[in-house]
């Protein structure tokens, strides 16, 4: 075997002896050295990608610490498997995310690849160089029925690394010229650069395009979603694909409890939304899936540990809030948005119907808002706290 080989064991994936070094942000062929390890044989079950596998680093300033594992996919096009009333096919180009939200409900998808789902999610990047060629192959087929498609359901397609790799660009021809209708939900200000194929691409099939924008606090966008352009540049960028006539929802999420879920943080950021010419906001509260849950408990019992009991007690009943919270935050937010002049989210594009409602727990009767202990000094009053006088 080769040092480029991808090697499976048992359906999962060992990333060994593929290193290429790259200085000055251009890969330079480099053989990996003897002591990188060398690949082992393999017995092949479910594999998802094709041999020839190359893995990089990059010395540039946005790309260190970063290894981006370039593999050539045996499918882009993806069915959601059940009867998903989201959406029916996804496409996603890359695995792992550059992002670093310390939240993000995908990180355990990265555990099937061999790799862990805390900083391995934020700095192993696969990515499927091969995905504009492939997605037009599958959407040539006979029995292809153009059902819309969706992006950004899993890792942001316009991360850091679409910057380098140019992925979308390929993959936007590849849908809008099969006649596909599409939905794009990201974090990423990148997605200006597109601006003139989604522009073209809405003239031809149904374009929705999101906007993630959970909070305005810079200092906890700064911890939280370390590797986003901030709040102000999304917004900015709403307002630029408004202006250009293609429009932009925006996800108002995670919406954080203790932490952005105050009456008056709720308002502004509604406000900011609205200010920014997004068709509509659709609010969704923090839900803390395997994977995403362990990452975040650190993260918060290293930033707020005062808070880590009362996250304990919320989310006892599983990965999602109890419908009274949820249900408080979607009222304030809709009241927030009329009070702007904004309507409720259309029913048109399957990632807006997606992201319209949190997911309700299927269990016992919800409980009683608790009355909480004493805030620490460094959070401001909970949706919750307002409304039951605790703390």
């Amino acid at each position: 075997m080769t040092p480029f080989e991808l090697v499976f064991y048992s359906g999962r994936v060992r990333w060994s002896g593929q290193l290429i070094n790259a200085g000055d942000g251009e890969p330079r062929d480099q053989m990996p050295s003897a002591g990188s390890g060398a690949a082992e044989p393999a017995t092949e079950q479910g594999v998802l990608f094709e041999t020839g596998t190359v893995v990089r680093t990059f010395d540039t300033p946005g790309f260190r610490r970063a290894t981006f594992y370039e593999v050539r996919a045996k499918s882009v096009l993806n069915r959601v498997q059940g009867d998903s009333w989201m959406f029916k096919w996804t496409v996603n180009p890359y695995r792992g995310c550059g992002h670093r939200c310390v939240y993000c409900f995908a990180r355990k998808t990265h555990t099937y690849l061999d790799f862990d789902a805390g900083l391995d999610f934020d700095t192993r990047i696969v990515v499927k160089v091969n995905a504009p060629e492939l997605l037009r192959r599958e959407l040539a087929r006979p029995s292809w029925q153009h059902e819309p498609v969706a992006m950004g359901t899993n890792v942001d397609c316009y991360q850091r690394a679409e910057g380098r790799y140019r992925l979308m660009p390929g993959i936007i021809g590849a849908l809008a010229g099969s006649g596909t209708p599409f939905s794009i939900l990201t974090k990423g200000t990148l997605m200006l650069r597109d601006l003139p194929l989604l522009q073209s691409a809405a003239q031809d099939v149904d374009v929705s395009l999101s906007m993630s924008v959970g909070f305005l606090d810079e200092q906890l966008w700064h911890t939280v979603e370390a590797g986003t352009p901030s709040p102000a540049r999304r917004l900015d960028a709403v307002r630029t694909l408004a202006d250009a006539g293609i429009g932009c929802s925006v996800l108002m999420a995670p919406i954080l409890p203790y932490l952005s879920d105050s009456p008056e943080q709720l308002r502004a950021t509604v406000e900011a939304i609205a200010g920014a010419g997004a068709r509509s906001v659709t609010p969704l509260v923090l839900h803390l899936r395997p994977g995403a849950r362990e990452w975040y408990r650190d993260w918060l019992a290293a930033n707020h540990p005062a808070l880590v009991p009362r996250y304990r007690a919320l989310y006892r009943g599983g990965s999602y809030v109890p419908a009274w919270y949820s249900d408080r935050v979607t009222a304030s937010v809709r009241e927030y948005a009329a009070a702007c002049g904004m309507g409720p989210p259309s029913g048109g594009s399957p990632r807006e119907t997606a992201t319209s409602a949190q997911p309700k727990p299927q269990s016992k009767p919800q409980p009683k808002p608790p009355n909480s202990p004493n805030r620490p000094d460094n959070t401001q009053l909970s949706l919750w706290d307002e409304a039951d006088g605790a703390g």
